[in-house]
């Protein structure tokens, strides 16, 4: 069935600015009305072809294309809309004839859009207090991973999927070494420091084009150039940066295309009279590839995790294991065969192997 958000006291038709053009040297600029309809009955309007822009009508007033019909009648004796006398008929500015529909566009300065707080979640820093001999006094986080969310199509997005995967662009080669543990964090912190610099030369008036070589040079200051595939990373920035999309939209996106995230679901996250507009996917992304497989098969293995989870959508949990409970990890356990193809050819049972050597290895270090 479908509910227009005209005819019911919490589901109301929505019209509020919405970007009708993305310059390359400016963020999204609200310039035309909306409208929306919950068309699929699920007490929201942020699926695709639930929100659309609204068609500027002879008289300069707008008018909803969504279920939009044609009129009846004629010039002379007068047209009357089909869906009944309470809807306007209204003849589109570019011509041709009239239609009506039951779908209204609103003034977005009376409706203002309510945005939940993006996830501002930097991960564990490695600033801990250490003793003389340099290990670890403080508390110990191993494969710990960062709250972040993307946001599919919708509104705010100006309809463009900004969660979309874009491919293996962050290599993760860990597990030929204990000692590239820090190689691999540096790189995912590159990823953040990348994609800031990128977006915010891009908010200042760079072109897309020049943001984005920005964004790769501060992803390869201080890290292992060949753990990221830049010319892929200057094509995914552009992207994402001409689509409307924001910072850690984008940070998601070269992460989950490169295996690295672990989606705990989708929330509202933009709402305009109580209804949801816009839906955002809470993600807990880890530094490797590895680290996010392991936390997806080691937290069923661990009573700290029951009834805790991966959190909420809206709040993802995503510390990562204490040195106890990464000793009580049973890795014989673990289906590891995601991992094992994107890495050398190897004897499974080799790898095995060898990364209990660097477990007890890591544990020595942080542990002595």
């Amino acid at each position: 069935m479908v509910r227009s958000l005209t005819h019911s006291p919490r589901l109301r038709n929505l019209a509020w600015s919405a970007a009708t053009a993305l310059a390359i040297t400016a963020a999204p600029v609200h310039a035309q009305s909306l409208c929306a309809a919950d068309l699929n009955g699920n007490g929201d309007a942020s699926d695709p072809g639930e929100t659309a822009s609204c068609m500027l009508a002879a008289d300069a007033s707008w008018l909803c294309p969504i279920q939009a019909v044609p009129c009846t009648g004629d010039a002379v004796a007068g047209y009357a809309c089909p869906l009944g006398a309470s809807y306007a008929c209204k003849t589109p500015a570019t011509g041709g004839a009239p239609t009506c529909s039951p779908n209204a566009c609103t003034d977005p300065a009376v409706a203002p859009i309510e945005d939940e707080p993006v996830v501002d979640d930097p991960g564990v820093p490695a600033d801990g207090a250490v003793d003389e001999t340099g290990a670890c006094i403080g508390n110990v986080e191993i494969f710990s991973g960062r709250a972040m969310r993307c946001r599919p199509a919708g509104l705010l997005t100006t309809f463009s999927n900004c969660c979309k995967d874009k491919g293996k662009i962050v290599k993760d080669g860990m597990g030929s070494s204990i000692s590239s543990v820090g190689t691999k964090i540096a790189v995912a912190k590159g990823v953040l420091t990348g994609m800031k610099t990128a977006y915010t030369a891009f908010k200042a008036g760079a072109t897309a084009g020049q943001a984005a070589n920005a964004g790769a040079g501060a992803f390869i200051a201080g890290i292992d150039p060949t753990s990221l595939a830049i010319s892929l990373a200057i094509n995914f920035m552009v992207d994402f940066l001409l689509s409307g999309c924001e910072q850690q939209d984008m940070e998601v996106g070269m992460l989950k295309g490169s295996g690295m995230c672990h989606e705990v679901g989708s929330y509202c996250s933009s709402k305009i009279l109580g209804i949801c507009v816009q839906k955002s996917k809470g993600q807990c992304c880890f530094n490797t590839k590895l680290g996010r497989i392991i936390q997806e098969q080691g937290r069923p293995q661990l009573k700290s995790f029951n009834g805790v989870g991966w959190g909420t959508p809206k709040k993802p949990f995503c510390r990562g294991f204490t040195p106890e409970e990464f000793q009580a990890l049973d890795f014989s356990k673990m289906d590891l065969s995601e991992y094992y193809s994107d890495i050398e050819v190897r004897a499974q049972s080799d790898i095995q192997i060898d990364m209990k050597d660097k477990v007890d290895a890591y544990m020595r270090v942080i542990k002595p």
